[in-house]
């Protein structure tokens, strides 16, 4: 129990007076997080407007597969970068392995699905009221996308959040494409389960104080953000 308090007293100075191995650790998980969802919403949140507006043969399959893809294990996303950009893989020339980059990328795969099912939702309705609006002034198929998703942006940003929530804690996949390098590809999450197994448990605690605390400030404005559109005031 002494062993218990003592962890928790030095995890707390540890954050309260900024650690440098520590704030290396969390600028390092923020600033890959951030650069995943950044590409991730590149990708899913034009996808999901073009999912609303779009009528052809394969489009419930695609939407059908993105939700099956919510639920798909990060282990098996980090396996599938891993054996891509490894060294006898189509993409080993690139030299990408057990870097940022292949973080990034396990990321982008883990949360595009996630981003563009709550943002297809979301805009479908949006969708539905602006029908007959879109339609009669005779725009362009990109000009209905791109009213959608400003518009709909308040919900665009509440799943932005989503998936930001689901990157920072992500540990399995990024364990194996990142290979948890010191000063390199050492996160939040892959730091935590390294300092735990050591039995450093001052260290893994203020790591994950920061991690709730990045959770809590993701929830809180996942909450704002919906009270805001709910109350008109955005």
């Amino acid at each position: 129990m002494v062993d218990l308090w003592q962890g928790l007293a030095q995890a707390f100075w540890m954050v309260v007076t900024l650690d440098p191995e520590l704030v290396e650790i969390a600028a390092r998980s923020l600033r890959v997080t951030l650069s995943a969802l950044v590409v991730a919403s590149a990708i899913a949140l034009p996808l999901a407007a073009f999912l609303a507006v779009r009528r052809f043969r394969a489009r419930r399959l695609i939407i059908a597969l993105l939700n099956a893809l919510m639920g798909l294990p990060p282990v098996v996303v980090g396996l599938i970068v891993y054996v891509l950009l490894s060294r006898s893989g189509p993409l080993g020339v690139l030299g990408l392995l057990f870097t940022p980059t292949a973080m990034v990328i396990a990321q982008v795969i883990i949360i595009v699905p996630l981003i563009a099912s709550i943002a297809h939702q979301s805009i479908r309705d949006l969708w539905q009221e602006y029908h007959d609006l879109l339609i009669s002034m005779n725009v362009t198929q990109w000009q209905k996308v791109r009213t959608l998703l400003w518009d709909a942006r308040r919900a665009l940003l509440t799943a932005a959040l989503a998936g930001f929530g689901r990157a920072i804690g992500e540990v399995g996949a990024i364990m194996i494409v990142g290979g948890n390098i010191d000063h390199a590809t050492r996160v939040l999450t892959t730091a935590i389960a390294l300092e735990t197994g050591k039995g450093e448990f001052a260290l893994a605690l203020a790591l994950g104080f920061v991690l709730i605390g990045l959770a809590i400030a993701v929830n809180l404005s996942i909450h704002w953000l919906s009270r805001t559109e709910q109350e008109g005031r955005w």
